[in-house]
């Protein structure tokens, strides 16, 4: 069965408030034609269509330019499934200030993480909503393993429905815990559930990083829902909190095609200390990847 396109995201704009320089998309995923990288059986859908690999390459320098980033992580896509390779390749063609995050199985051996690090890849990425190859047990076993190597966990989970479940494991990894997306709440974009407030916690202690990204997948612009969810999490310690676009915003579903300068003011509005905003968008993410 033929799989859908993606949309393409819209043309690159500038955000209302500047961001500060050296600042960071700490979340975006790179795509190519299937001719080019294969894609994953299972996939949802194909990429969209109309760009080579070099076209995704310039589009997203385009899309750094216009928000005011100079650096960035590239978040492998599970259009790819477990290969790698068009992420570590766009790492690569970036190259200084630009790391990646890619997939593992649980029984990725010591040269696969030995290769990871020599490729820029500085997370493993565990999806609690869509599924995939790396397990919560699994990534609990490779933590010493990734600690020893200077690398770290990103999770995708739903705060509402996971967190009480992992908060106490996620205190005792020796590597650090990133969640995406706000902790993605997906019984409502509520502040308050007993998950997300442990979500607030482990960051408040400094065991967790949360991005303060795609508010979209949640709630339509101007993403005011979501202000409450970014405003305790910027409380509770803005020291851990990051920022992505989730660019080109993929996988959309029910969601409304954002534009990432009205995603990045969304962040920004919230924030009237310029030192928490040098932190969110640029010490914080910089210091985490080592960019």
């Amino acid at each position: 069965m033929d799989k859908p396109d993606a949309e393409m995201p819209p043309e690159p704009q500038a955000p209302q408030t500047a961001l500060p320089a050296g600042s960071v998309d700490a979340h975006v995923h790179l795509v190519a034609g299937a001719h080019e990288f294969p894609l994953s059986a299972g996939r949802v859908e194909n990429p969209a269509p109309g760009l080579d690999f070099s076209g995704w390459l310039d589009a997203y320098r385009a899309h750094l330019a216009a928000i005011g980033c100079t650096k960035g992580l590239i978040v492998h896509s599970i259009l790819y499934g477990t290969d790698n390779s068009v992420t570590i390749e766009a790492v690569k063609q970036m190259g200084q200030g630009f790391k990646g995050v890619g997939l593992l199985p649980d029984n990725a051996t010591e040269a696969q993480l030995d290769a990871f690090v020599d490729q820029n890849m500085v997370a493993v990425r565990l999806n609690y909503v869509h599924g995939g190859v790396l397990t919560w047990e699994g990534a609990k076993a490779m933590a010493p393993a990734l600690a020893e190597r200077g690398l770290h966990i990103q999770m995708l989970a739903h705060s509402d429905r996971h967190m009480e479940g992992i908060a106490d494991d996620v205190r005792a990894l020796p590597c650090p815990v990133v969640f995406d997306h706000l902790g993605w709440p997906a019984d409502g974009l509520t502040s308050q559930s007993a998950g997300f407030q442990s979500l607030c916690a482990l960051v408040a202690e400094g065991a967790a990083y949360a991005k303060l990204s795609a508010p979209y997948r949640m709630c339509n612009a101007p993403y005011c829902d979501a202000d409450a969810c970014v405003s305790a999490l910027l409380a509770a310690n803005p020291e851990r909190c990051l920022w992505g676009s989730d660019w080109p915003h993929l996988m959309l579903a029910d969601a409304k095609m954002p534009s990432a300068a009205q995603l990045a003011d969304a962040v920004s509005r919230l924030i009237g200390d310029p030192d928490v905003r040098q932190r969110v968008f640029v010490d914080n993410p910089t210091q985490l990847f080592g960019l």
